[in-house]
C-alpha cells in the first residue's frame, strides 16, 4: 500500500509519511522533567502532532524497564461542562479504556469503571490516580490530552484533583504527568458556575514547566516531502520545495494537506513521472482554502473570540497600533498558532495560507451579497480594467462603507476588508490576490494576479499592485509615505500597474474631498492614486 500524507488524527508510520515525533522536542529535557517527578504543561496549537508525539513517547517509555506510561484522551468530558460528576464519568471511562488497551491491565479496568459508577464522583479522579499508583509494578506516567477541552467547573476539579494528590507521588500518585492541550495553563479563564473567574495558574499551581510543540522546521518539511519521492519516484521542483515552506512556515497539517491535495487529489499528479511544480503548489493552497476543511473552519470559528480579535484586527488594519496590544491577548493568539513573533514588538499572521483565509472568512457573507461581475471589467484583451474597477469601488464604498462597515466584528480594518472582498468577488474562478500585512508596516500590500491566456497562470499573466492606508496623518504625509512604499513593493513584483489606496476615516471630512484619483510619477513607476 503506498503511504500517503496524514490530515486526519494522528500518524501511523505504516500508513502515512511521518518524521520522528521526539525530534520536535527537546528530549533531554523532557526526559529530565520526568525523571525529577514533574508535573508539567506540553502545548501546541490544533493538528500539530501532539497526540501523536504523547503516543510516541508513552511507547518508547513502556519499551524500557523504568517507568509505565499511560495515555488519555478526555476531550469527552467537554460536553459535560459545569457537571463535575458528569465529567469524572467521562474522564475515569478514559483512562480505564486506556489502561485496557496500553497495559492489558484489565483489573484497574474494571476498578475504574465501578467507581465511575458511584453517585459522587467529586474526588474520583483523584483515588484512581492514587490506587494506579499503589497497584503498578513501577512508578507511572501520565499523559492526559485535551485538558483545555474542558471547561468551568469540571477544570477546576479535575485540576484540583491532580494538585490534592501531588505530595504522594510516586509511591501513591503518578511519578510525573503531562497535561497536553492547545493553551498553556496560565491562559485558562475558568468560568464557575457561580460566575467566578479563576486563572489556570492558580488552579494548578504546581507546574513546574511549561513546552510548546513547534512547527516543522524547513528541513523538516523537505525531509517530509522527500519520504514521498523516495516511495513512489515523483520530484519536487526546488521552486515547489520553497513554495510549500512559505505558505506553510512549517504548520504540520498546512504541509500535509497542501502536499496530499497536489500528490494525491490532482488527477495530473497521480502519475509518478510528473514532477511537482510551483503552480500545482498554488493549485494546491488555492482548493485547500476554497474546501475550507475542518482546521481552517476551527480557524474561522477563533477569529470570534475578543481575545483573537484585539490581536488580529490592528494586524489587518494598515497602520494598526502594536502598542495598545496586551501580552497575555498575543501569548494566547500566538499559543493556538494564528500568528509568529518576527521579533520583539514586531508580530505577524503564521504563514501566507493564514493570510488568505482571515480576510476571505471575515467578509464571506459580504463578499456574497455585493452585486458585482467579472465580465463588467474586462477589458478587449482579456485583461482587467483596473481604473474603471477602483472607480466602482470607490462609488460603491461612498455609498455602502456607513452601514457595511457596522456590520464587520473588525471594525477597525473594515476598509481593507471590504475592498478585499469587492476584489476577491471579480477575481474568483479567474486570478489571485497574494495579501501581505503586518504590524508596524504600515500598509496593507495586495498583489492582484490575472491570466492573459490560456495556459493560466503558466503563461502571461497581468499583475497589479495595490496599497492600502489609512490616512493617520495628513494627506501629503500619507501621499509621501505611500508612493515610496508602492513603488518599493511594485519593483519587487515587476507589477505592470501600480495603484495606491488611501481611507479617510475621518466623519468631518466631506465625500467631496475624500473621493479623488491623481497620478503620481515616483521614480521610474507610474502611481495612481485613489482616495477614499
Amino acid at each position: 500500500m503506498e503511504k500517503q500524507f496524514n490530515t486526519a488524527g494522528p500518524n501511523k508510520p505504516d500508513i502515512h509519511y511521518t518524521l520522528t515525533p521526539s525530534d520536535r522536542i527537546n528530549w533531554p529535557e523532557l526526559s529530565g522533567l520526568i525523571d525529577a517527578q514533574k508535573y508539567f504543561i506540553l502545548h501546541a496549537p490544533r493538528q500539530t502532532g501532539k497526540t501523536s508525539l504523547l503516543l510516541h513517547l508513552m511507547r518508547s517509555i513502556n519499551g524500557q524497564d523504568k517507568y509505565r506510561a499511560i495515555y488519555v484522551n478526555i476531550e469527552g468530558a467537554q460536553a459535560a461542562r459545569n457537571d463535575v460528576n458528569a465529567a469524572m464519568q467521562v474522564v475515569l471511562s478514559a483512562f480505564a479504556s486506556a489502561a485496557s488497551l496500553y497495559w492489558g491491565d484489565e483489573a484497574l479496568c474494571q476498578w475504574t469503571r465501578t467507581l465511575a459508577q458511584s453517585p459522587d464522583r467529586q474526588d474520583a479522579l483523584r483515588l484512581v490516580l492514587e490506587h494506579a499508583s499503589r497497584t503498578s509494578p513501577k512508578p507511572i506516567i501520565v499523559f492526559l490530552d485535551e485538558v483545555d477541552s474542558l471547561i468551568g467547573d469540571s477544570l477546576i476539579s479535575l485540576l484540583r484533583q491532580i494538585r490534592a494528590g501531588y505530595a504522594q507521588r510516586p509511591e501513591a500518585f503518578p511519578h510525573s504527568m503531562v497535561l497536553c492541550g492547545i493553551r498553556d495553563v496560565r491562559d485558562y479563564r475558568i468560568h464557575r458556575s457561580d460566575g467566578e473567574i479563576i486563572t489556570g495558574g492558580s488552579a494548578f499551581n504546581i507546574k513546574s514547566e511549561s513546552i510548546r510543540l513547534g512547527d516543522f522546521s524547513q528541513a523538516d518539511v523537505t525531509a517530509l516531502l522527500q519520504q514521498h519521492t523516495a516511495a513512489t519516484g515523483q520530484m519536487f521542483e526546488p521552486a515547489a520545495l520553497e513554495e510549500i515552506w512559505l505558505d506553510t512556515q512549517g504548520q504540520p497539517w498546512l504541509v500535509n494537506a497542501l502536499a496530499y491535495q497536489a500528490c494525491f487529489r490532482d488527477s495530473t499528479l497521480r502519475e509518478r513521472s510528473q514532477t511537482v511544480t510551483v503552480e500545482h503548489m498554488r493549485q494546491a493552497r488555492e482548493a485547500l482554502i476554497l474546501r475550507r476543511d475542518t482546521h481552517l473552519d476551527q480557524l474561522s470559528d477563533k477569529l470570534k473570540e475578543d481575545r483573537v480579535r484585539r490581536v488580529i484586527e490592528p494586524l489587518l488594519e494598515s497602520g494598526g497600533d502594536v502598542s495598545g496590544l496586551h501580552p497575555d491577548d498575543v501569548q494566547y493568539v500566538y499559543d493556538l498558532g494564528l500568528i509568529k513573533v518576527n521579533r520583539p514588538g514586531q508580530i505577524s499572521i503564521a504563514n501566507r495560507i493564514y493570510q488568505e483565509v482571515i480576510p476571505r472568512e471575515l467578509t464571506w457573507g459580504h463578499q456574497m451579497g455585493i452585486n458585482q461581475q467579472q465580465a463588467w471589467y474586462l477589458a478587449a484583451d482579456g485583461s482587467l480594467d483596473i481604473p474603471k474597477l477602483l472607480t466602482a469601488f470607490q462609488q460603491f464604498f461612498r455609498e455602502n462603507s456607513e452601514s457595511w462597515l457596522q456590520r464587520y466584528t473588525y471594525h477597525e480594518a473594515g476598509p481593507q476588508l471590504l475592498l478585499q472582498a469587492f476584489l476577491q468577488r471579480i477575481v474568483n474562478g479567474g486570478g489571485r490576490i497574494a495579501r501581505e500585512y503586518g504590524l508596524g508596516r504600515g500598509r496593507t500590500d495586495l498583489l492582484l494576479q490575472w491570466p492573459l491566456t490560456p495556459q493560466g497562470f503558466t503563461g502571461a499573466m497581468q499583475q497589479v499592485v495595490l496599497e492600502l492606508k489609512i490616512q493617520h496623518k495628513s494627506r501629503a504625509a500619507t501621499l509621501a509615505a505611500g508612493l515610496e512604499q508602492t513603488a518599493r513593493y511594485a519593483d519587487q513584483c515587476a507589477a505592470d500597474e501600480a495603484h495606491l489606496l488611501i481611507f479617510d476615516r475621518n466623519p468631518k471630512v466631506l465625500w467631496e474631498d475624500k473621493i479623488y484619483r491623481e497620478a503620481h510619477q515616483h521614480g521610474q513607476r507610474q502611481i495612481s492614486v485613489w482616495g477614499m
